[in-house]
């Protein structure tokens, strides 16, 4: 079941979506060659918590940390810890938070130091993906017109969409309905209405769509190999188009 959210609940969820996005400014600025991921979670978890907000992930399901850290050929759900973030490496980061109740939700992939062309270009295209997708948030609108955007664009590049993975409705709870797949038919889905909050997350990658789950059964890897990218954005349906909440 779809939930609609009131305009007071979409305000509630700006507050989240904004220390989301704090948050990940932060990420970006402390990341380095040379520290852990685990290191970066620590930062990452006591800054949500200064803004008085609760880790969304921690313990979510047992997920064991705060974010969801992932470098080069790790899609999603990478689980923070000893391994050493280095020059030349991609790494996408995702974080939640809850606030009042309400969950906020955001991810970026950054560029550690200098990177390939091919990492950059994966980038570049990934975040355009998010954009074409968000564009095609407007009510009256079907899911499937977001879903054909995100596919159209980076399959015209040459890129694999992960098809094991997709984009959800959020609100009370971090995962709710609809399911928000990052490929298929624009006539397809419900209809976009006025107080639907969408997690839109392209995941987007340098080879094959397909993926795999490590033994920690959390993390997903590209099947090949290849590098991944992960950007995501929570935005509400509204009167006058797509709303973002999560922008510091």
């Amino acid at each position: 079941m779809i939930v609609l959210k009131t305009k007071e609940e979409i305000e509630i969820m700006r507050r989240a979506g904004r220390v989301v996005s704090q948050t990940l400014d932060m990420a970006g600025e402390c990341m380095q060659a040379g520290m852990t991921t685990g290191e970066l979670d620590g930062l990452i978890e006591t800054f949500i918590r200064d803004l008085d907000a609760v880790p969304g992930f921690k313990n979510y399901r047992g997920y064991p940390a705060s974010a969801c850290i992932s470098i080069d050929d790790e899609v999603v759900h990478g689980i923070p810890g000893k391994r050493v973030i280095r020059e030349g490496d991609i790494v996408s980061v995702d974080v939640g938070s809850i606030v009042d109740g309400f969950y906020g939700d955001s991810a970026r992939t950054f560029a550690v130091g200098e990177i390939s062309s091919e990492k950059a270009d994966l980038m570049d295209n990934t975040r355009k993906c998010l954009q074409v997708a968000i564009d095609k948030a407007q009510k009256g609108n079907r899911l499937g017109q977001i879903s054909a955007a995100i596919q159209e664009t980076a399959e015209s590049k040459g890129y694999g969409v992960v098809r094991a993975l997709v984009g959800h409705g959020v609100g009370r709870n971090l995962h709710e309905d609809p399911q928000i797949p990052n490929f298929g038919i624009p006539d397809s889905g419900p209809t976009l209405k006025i107080g639907m909050v969408l997690a839109i997350e392209p995941m987007i990658n340098l080879g094959t769509h397909k993926v795999y789950t490590k033994p920690d059964g959390w993390t997903f890897v590209t099947a090949d190999g290849m590098p991944s990218a992960h950007f995501e954005h929570t935005v509400a349906i509204t009167d006058d188009g797509a709303d973002i909440l999560s922008l510091s």
